[in-house]
């Protein structure tokens, strides 16, 4: 699984939305990594944990447990106010004992205010209105998403999105959208039903504008 580890200090916790954006940029940045491709120190995981279920698991840190996580290889991503940290992927029962230790439930986040409209031409991982997710699973789902879409796009749209530092929104979908959405065409996400929610539950629907352009079947 691709372990991936929000900071999460007592006093000023990230908004929500903006962890959750930033958690998807961060499995971007680690696709995108020369670490993660041919010959790289985390080529032969990344290729493993992409043969199997592309699982996520987002635990939280503060204080001293950041800063041990900071000290494991990996690549920080900051959003706005979010600090998220993504690792090469780690067997199920291979975790470093500094991660091991961090709790993975319970993380909850808000929006102090509502995130508004996407910026036209923004790459949006629409969350299913339907669903109720924790925001560590919430960030997990959108790490599916912006993953399904990498791997749709060409390799000169990814060089651009790259270039671009992978700008993308995460937003709830109108409930009198969310079927158009999973219809048409583009990538969509459905949960293997480990926690939460059900299996083969709809979760995330990646809508970036290249795919508009030419629409692939969803993804699982």
């Amino acid at each position: 699984m691709l372990p991936l580890v929000v900071r999460l200090e007592r006093t000023a916790p990230p908004p929500r939305t903006d962890a959750l954006e930033t958690a998807a940029r961060a499995v971007l940045t680690l696709l995108s990594d020369e670490r993660a491709a041919g010959a790289g120190a985390w080529a032969q995981a990344v290729r493993d944990w992409q043969d199997s279920r592309i699982r996520k698991v987002v635990r939280r840190a503060r204080g001293a447990e950041w800063r041990r996580a900071e000290a494991l290889s990996g690549i920080t991503v900051t959003g706005r106010e979010a600090e998220v940290r993504v690792f090469p992927p780690v067997p199920l029962d291979g975790w470093p004992k500094d991660l091991a230790r961090l709790q993975v439930s319970g993380t909850e986040l808000d929006d102090p205010r509502a995130p508004g409209e996407p910026p036209a031409g923004t790459p949006v991982l629409w969350l299913n209105p339907e669903l109720e997710m924790s925001a560590g699973k919430a960030m997990a789902q959108a790490g599916h998403g912006a993953q399904l879409a990498w791997w749709a796009l060409s390799a000169a749209q990814r060089d651009a999105w790259r270039a671009a530092d992978f700008p993308l929104a995460v937003r709830t979908a109108e409930p009198s959208a969310w079927a158009s959405l999973t219809g048409g065409g583009l990538p969509v996400v459905r949960d293997a039903g480990f926690t939460e929610i059900a299996p083969g539950s709809c979760t995330v629907v990646a809508d970036h504008p290249a795919l508009r352009d030419a629409p692939l079947p969803s993804a699982s």
